[in-house]
């Protein structure tokens, strides 16, 4: 494999939190014709540094990272940057890209819209 998506999720001590992206993960993979992983920035395993290791050690060249967050805070803006420049140093053969985070696409809110649209209705 050349190329890779990573989903990025903040992280999480509590283990019912990850569910939800545990299954995210899963049904997006199915849909994928990119290899796809789902990790973590802090407090979950696996962690950015380990899913990046685990991609170089099957051959990945480039991955792209997708955080899975509504807006570039301070994490998008400092930590992850941060994380990746150092992984950059540690894994020089993978080419790591920060997307812009989810919550900053057009379709996000087309898809929330939906989702609101879906639930006035009901009531």
């Amino acid at each position: 494999m050349s190329h890779a998506l990573i989903l990025l999720a903040h992280g999480s001590r509590d283990p019912n939190w990850r569910a939800p992206f545990d299954h995210l993960a899963m049904s997006l993979a199915q849909r994928s014709p990119t290899p796809l992983r789902l990790a973590y920035m802090e407090l979950c395993d696996p962690s950015l540094e380990a899913t990046i290791t685990e991609l170089q050690s099957q051959g990945t060249t480039r991955a792209d990272i997708l955080p899975l967050f509504f807006a570039a805070g301070r994490h998008l803006r400092e930590d992850v940057p941060g994380q990746i420049e150092a992984l950059h140093r540690t894994h020089p053969n993978i080419r790591l890209t920060l997307l812009a985070p989810v919550g900053e696409h057009p379709a996000f809110v087309e898809a929330l819209a939906s989702i609101i649209d879906e639930r006035t209705t009901r009531s």
